[in-house]
C-alpha cells in the first residue's frame, strides 16, 4: 500500500483490516479520534510506538510528554508541520 492508497481509506468508517496496529492509530488520529489513536499506542512497548506517542503528545500541545517518548522512540522531536510528520511516520510503517 502507499500513502495515497492508505489516504483514500480515511473516507471508510473503519481501517483497513489488514494494516498494522501502528497504521491503525495513524488512521484513528487523521479520522480526529485522537483518544482512540492513544488508547492503541499507550501500551505497545516498542519505538513505532512510541514514536506515533510522541507525535500525538506533540499534537496535544504537551512538549514535555512528547519529548520523553520522541526520546523512547530514538527519535528528536519533529520541526515541521504535524501534517507532515504524521505521513513520515505511515510511510515509515507502511
Amino acid at each position: 500500500m502507499k500513502l495515497y492508497e492508505f489516504k483514500q481509506t480515511l473516507s471508510e468508517k473503519e481501517p483497513p483490516s489488514d494494516v498494522a496496529v501502528y497504521l491503525q492509530a495513524l488512521w484513528f488520529d487523521a479520522k480526529g479520534d485522537w483518544d482512540k489513536a492513544h488508547q492503541i499506542v499507550q501500551d505497545i512497548d516498542d519505538e513505532n510506538a512510541s514514536w506515533i506517542h510522541a507525535y500525538l503528545h506533540r499534537k496535544e500541545g504537551d512538549v514535555f510528554n512528547s519529548d520523553y517518548w520522541y526520546n523512547r522512540a530514538g527519535k528528536k522531536r519533529a520541526k515541521g508541520s504535524l501534517e507532515n510528520e504524521w505521513e513520515e511516520i505511515v510511510q515509515t510503517m507502511l
